[in-house]
């Protein structure tokens, strides 16, 4: 079988002329891929996220592959925006410490980190790089706060 990743917008249709050169030499359809992608995407409506296809005997299955942006985002709670209408969005909300721990629980197979505080501070890189807060804080000061040891990670 073959793993072919696509980025895309969740809940919204794929572009077919972005999935056809990905796909036609499989021998499957495009359309038919960009509707499995778009029914599976659902819960990440606006959010940009990778869509993992497993070709298997001319028959894909879309597994949805949240980035670390994307769970960043997805953390804010922030209303559904239309892409066409809204651009450049600022997203300035504020996590707590404890979803940064599960979002790097999510991403610790991906990560290139030793443990899972290492995990943490990738994905406080990333809300920093998102532009929200994390517990009221700048995620600079709680990278900072991890080093140390005065914020406690688990080890698992």
């Amino acid at each position: 079988y073959q793993r072919r990743v696509h980025g895309a917008v969740g809940g919204e249709m794929a572009g077919t002329s972005s999935l056809a050169p990905k796909v036609g030499p499989l021998g499957l359809n495009a359309k038919k891929i960009g509707e499995d992608i778009l029914k599976n995407s659902k819960d990440w409506k606006g959010i940009r996220i990778k869509a993992k296809l497993t070709v298997k005997n001319r028959v894909a299955t879309v597994a949805i592959v949240p980035t670390a942006s994307a769970l960043v985002i997805r953390a804010l709670k922030e209303p559904p925006r239309d892409r066409k209408k809204v651009k450049n969005i600022k997203h300035d909300g504020n996590i707590p410490f404890d979803e940064i721990i599960n979002i790097a629980r999510i991403m610790r197979p991906r990560s290139m980190a030793k443990e899972l505080s290492g995990t943490v501070l990738e994905i406080l890189g990333t809300a920093f790089a998102v532009g929200c807060t994390v517990e009221g804080q700048c995620p600079r000061d709680i990278q900072e706060a991890v080093k140390s040891g005065e914020m406690e990670v688990p080890d698992s």
